[in-house]
C-alpha cells in the first residue's frame, strides 16, 4: 500500500516539478551495488550486496593499503623478471630497474599496473604469497569477513572475490589515509621519469570525487569503487560487474547526499553541553572528545540526550563528565564522551589554598 501511494503522489509531484525525499529512489545496473556514509558507516543504499563477486582491479586499494602500512615510500624496489612480466594492465616495467614504492602506489592506483602490485608484493611481503598472507589478515582485521585474496592485483581466481559492503569498508578505510587519497585522488603526475593518468573518469565527472578505483577482467565485467565529498560528508560507492558504472555512481552520489545530509551532532574540542559542578556556585563547559555526525533523512528524526555524572569541585580541565547519546527516531546510534573544558576551583578559601598547595 505504502509503495502505491509513493508512486500516486510521485507522477503528482513530478508534474509540479518536484518529488519528496521519503519516495526518491535510485538504481543502478550493478549485478551488485551499496552506497555508504564514511563517518557512520550507514549504507544508503544496496543491492545484492553480499554476494561474492570478482572485483578485478579494486582489489588494488587494499594492496596500496598494506604496502603503506608496512612500507616506506622512500624504499627503492628493484623490479624483478616476474614482476616486469605480469599479464594485463602495466605501467611498462622493465626487470632490473629500480624506482621508489611511492613510484610504484602510482603506477598502482593511477595506471592500475599488474606489474606494479606484484613488484610491490614482492618488496613489502618478501614474495607474492608473503603479501597475499598479509592482505588477507588486513581484510579480517577491517571485518571484510566475506571476502578472499589471492593476488595483489585482481586477476581472475576462485580463491579471489568480495562483495560490495565489504568492498565498501575497505574503501572506508582506505579514505582515512591521507597519502592513499593524494595519490588516487591525482588526475595526472610526472614521477620517476614515467608520466602516468588516472583511469578513474570520475574525478573528472563528479565534483568532489576523490579516488579510488576502478577495475575490469573479462570473468568480473567493469567495478569501481569510488568516494565523493560533499560539504564535509564523504560517501563511498561501490559497483560490481556494472557497464554503465560512471553514470550509476554519479546517480548514487546525488541521491546520497540529497536524501541523507550528514547532521553534526559534536564537534571536537567545542562546548556540546554545560554542567553544575557541586561546591563551587557554578557550571563547566562540556566539550567533545570527538567530532560525531550521522546522515539523516528529511523525515528522521535526530536527537541528542545527556548522560552526566555528579561533579564536585575541584574539577580538573579534561575530566569525564559524562556522553552525549545521539538517536535517529529513538534508536541510538552513537555517543561521544564529554570533557570539563576548564579547571573549576570550590568557593571555599581554605579548600583553594589547599587546592593550590596540593596541585601547583
Amino acid at each position: 500500500m505504502h509503495r502505491r501511494v509513493c508512486a500516486c503522489l510521485a507522477a503528482v509531484m513530478l508534474l509540479l516539478g518536484g518529488l519528496p525525499v521519503h519516495c526518491r529512489a535510485v538504481g543502478t545496473s550493478a549485478t551488485s551495488a551499496i552506497l555508504m556514509d564514511v563517518d557512520s558507516g550507514r549504507v544508503l543504499y544496496q543491492h545484492n550486496a553480499d554476494a561474492q563477486m570478482l572485483i578485478a582491479s579494486t582489489t588494488k586499494i587494499l594492496t596500496a593499503l598494506v604496502a603503506l602500512r608496512d612500507g616506506d615510500l622512500e624504499d627503492v624496489v628493484t623490479v624483478s623478471a616476474q614482476a616486469a612480466g605480469t599479464e594485463g594492465s602495466s605501467m611498462y616495467l622493465r626487470a632490473g630497474e629500480e624506482l621508489t614504492l611511492e613510484t610504484l602506489l602510482y603506477g598502482l592506483l593511477l595506471c592500475s599496473g599488474n606489474d606494479a602490485a606484484v613488484a610491490i608484493a614482492e618488496h613489502v611481503g618478501g614474495s607474492v604469497a608473503g603479501f597475499v598472507e598479509r592482505m588477507n589478515a588486513y581484510a579480517a582485521e577491517l571485518g571484510m569477513e566475506n571476502s578472499s585474496f589471492a593476488n595483489p592485483n585482481g586477476l581472475d581466481d576462485e580463491e579471489h572475490y568480495s562483495t560490495a559492503r565489504d568492498m565498501a569498508v575497505l574503501a572506508c578505510a582506505a579514505v582515512r589515509n591521507e597519502t592513499l587519497v593524494r595519490i588516487a585522488s591525482t588526475k595526472s603526475v610526472t614521477i620517476g621519469g614515467r608520466t602516468m593518468t588516472n583511469h578513474n573518469k570520475l574525478l573528472s565527472m563528479e565534483e568532489g570525487c576523490i579516488g579510488l578505483k576502478t577495475g575490469y577482467t573479462r570473468a568480473a565485467g567493469r567495478t569501481l569503487v569510488t568516494c565523493a565529498e560533499r560539504n564535509g560528508q564523504r560517501l563511498v560507492a561501490v559497483t560490481l560487474q556494472d557497464g554503465n558504472d560512471w553514470a550509476d555512481h554519479q546517480s548514487l552520489y546525488d541521491y546520497g547526499f540529497s536524501t541523507y545530509p550528514a547532521r553534526k551532532g559534536a564537534v571536537l574540542g567545542q562546548e556540546t553541553a554545560r554542567a553544575s559542578v557541586a561546591g563551587s556556585g557554578g557550571s563547566v563547559p562540556l566539550v567533545a572528545a570527538k567530532s560525531f555526525s550521522w546522515p539523516v533523512a528529511e523525515e528522521e528524526s535526530f536527537s541528542m540526550r545527556l548522560e552526566l555524572q555528579p561533579l564536585e569541585a575541584p574539577v580538573l580541565a579534561g575530566t569525564e563528565a559524562g556522553e552525549a547519546v545521539f538517536f535517529v527516531d529513538g534508536t541510538e546510534v552513537g555517543r561521544v564522551t564529554l570533557l570539563c573544558s576548564r579547571t573549576v576551583l570550590p568557593l571555599s578559601g581554605t579548600a583553594l589554598e589547599t587546592l593550590k598547595r596540593g596541585l601547583f
